[in-house]
């Protein structure tokens, strides 16, 4: 298939220049294994990678991507916890100093979340979405009560609350909790402006969101 041609094509790129580049890098993550500082939890969208976006080798972030960039509260109940794996993984193994939650414009799970117009349907058919973005539910109730569920400042502002939604639930992990309370653990918010190509960062005492300094 012709996509994947296209990625056989920077494979190559990448081991005929990039990868002799970075060869002593990569000799030292096998050598000494991965230690990053900092995870990142983003969108899947191909359009906000936090590689790119943030200009760092290999090695330096520790990244989980799903829809809408979101974060499940704690549970215990029978399950496949993806995100509450990785997350353990960072928190209590690699020792992360510090959790960046990206939200960005454009998100095709918030605009879900926002409209609803994929509730009801069947698994397979966008009903896991509608299951997942339901994370929303709460915070979708107090954006559509001030900006209705069309148009951009709603999105936008679905976009924006989604991003304190998955903060808020990082917190109820007690592992999370306990070292943000010790100082070891930083957590933050940030959106990525695909229109703008801005990265805004989210104030911890006010949730609002300014271009990044």
């Amino acid at each position: 298939m012709p996509e994947f041609t296209e990625l056989l094509r920077g494979y190559h790129r990448f081991r005929a220049d990039g990868y002799p580049e970075q060869r002593e890098r990569y000799d030292k993550l096998v050598a000494e294994g991965q230690s990053p500082k900092l995870m990142i939890i983003g969108c899947s969208d191909s359009r906000v990678d936090p590689a790119q976006i943030f200009d760092v080798d290999p090695g330096e972030i520790f990244v989980v991507r799903n829809v809408a960039a979101l974060v499940p509260p704690y549970e215990e109940s029978a399950g496949q916890h993806g995100v509450s794996a990785a997350l353990e993984f960072a928190v209590n193994f690699l020792k992360v100093r510090q959790i960046v939650v990206m939200g960005h414009g454009m998100c095709g799970g918030c605009q879900a979340a926002l409209s609803r117009d994929l509730y009801g349907n069947a698994p397979g058919e966008g009903g896991f979405i509608a299951n997942w973005v339901g994370l929303l539910d709460d915070a979708r109730d107090e954006v559509v009560a001030k900006h209705g569920t069309e148009g951009g400042e709603a999105e936008r502002a679905m976009e924006l609350a989604a991003v304190g939604v998955s903060l808020a639930n990082l917190r109820t992990f007690a592992c999370v909790r306990k070292r943000e309370a010790d100082g070891s653990l930083k957590l933050r918010g940030a959106f990525f402006s695909i229109a703008e190509g801005v990265l805004y960062v989210r104030d911890e005492e006010t949730g609002q969101f300014q271009p990044a300094k």
